[in-house]
């Protein structure tokens, strides 16, 4: 499953991960794992939660966030949700295409392995390609 939040820069959707975060916690059991570039979350999300810098391995594009992701999975077989704050910052790519290229291997690679995804991107919901808005919450 793929839940993705979705708009303009400054409308809470960082707010709104912390939220499914939390939630997630609450109603599912396994390892969960958030990733973002910086530490602007350190304080806000549980500690039961890794949270992790992509700017403190290098990830740029998303073939390397592809592979870091399966790396995670493959060192923890028990990790049921991955959240991702901003994507475009974490991928270090802006484009709508390849967004939804990723988003639809999330999704092939959550129904492979159970895990689920929610992340955060920027940008008009009304602009932006089917793709990507398929997956919006």
């Amino acid at each position: 499953m793929v839940n993705l939040i979705l708009g303009p820069e400054g409308s809470g959707k960082t707010k709104q991960l912390i939220a499914s975060i939390d939630a997630a916690l609450k109603n599912e059991s396994g390892n969960m794992v958030c990733i973002e570039k910086g530490n602007t979350m350190r304080f806000d999300v549980d500690h039961r939660v890794r949270l992790i810098d992509s700017g403190e391995y290098s990830l740029s594009g998303y073939p390397f966030l592809k592979g870091f992701i399966s790396g995670l999975h493959a060192g923890n077989f028990d990790i049921v949700h991955i959240f991702i704050d901003n994507l475009y910052k974490v991928s270090q790519v802006k484009g709508a295409d390849e967004a939804g290229e990723f988003l639809a291997w999330c999704d092939a690679f959550s129904e492979k392995n159970g895990v689920s995804f929610t992340l955060t991107l920027t940008g008009e919901p009304e602009k932006l390609p089917a793709s990507l808005t398929k997956y919006m919450k």
